[in-house]
């Protein structure tokens, strides 16, 4: 089992600063609707992908967890995912700085998850 770091974080500039500060390393990051105070997603994918997320992430050096806002702000065609990083939906599962990416419900099938963490 690889050694990996898990981060956290909510909205695009603590996600920015998380990976500014981890230049060089192997980055992946699930992005997910924010939760409510009860911990559960306004996007029902994004709670359905986590099982995946969990079972994977044993093989990433680092893996963000961000939460792209409410969901207005994640509606709004012009929020910084949308526009920066190109994101069309969530839960979104990418490996930063590579075209790898996964999208809504592509995120829910092993085979595809377990591809994006095993290859280089």
């Amino acid at each position: 089992m690889s050694q990996y770091e898990e981060v956290s974080v909510h909205g695009y500039d603590e996600f920015t600063k998380a990976v500014s500060e981890r230049k060089g390393k192997d980055i992946f990051a699930y992005f997910s609707g924010n939760k409510d105070p009860q911990g559960v997603s306004w996007c029902p994918d994004c709670v359905k992908g986590k099982i995946i997320k969990t079972r994977s992430i044993i093989h990433s050096s680092v893996f963000i967890y961000c939460q792209v806002g409410d969901r207005s702000y994640w509606k709004d065609p012009n929020n910084e995912f949308r526009k920066v990083l190109k994101l069309s939906g969530v839960p979104t599962l990418l490996r930063y700085g590579t075209p790898q990416k996964l999208v809504e419900e592509e995120c829910f099938k092993a085979d595809l998850v377990r591809m994006m963490f095993t290859e280089d």
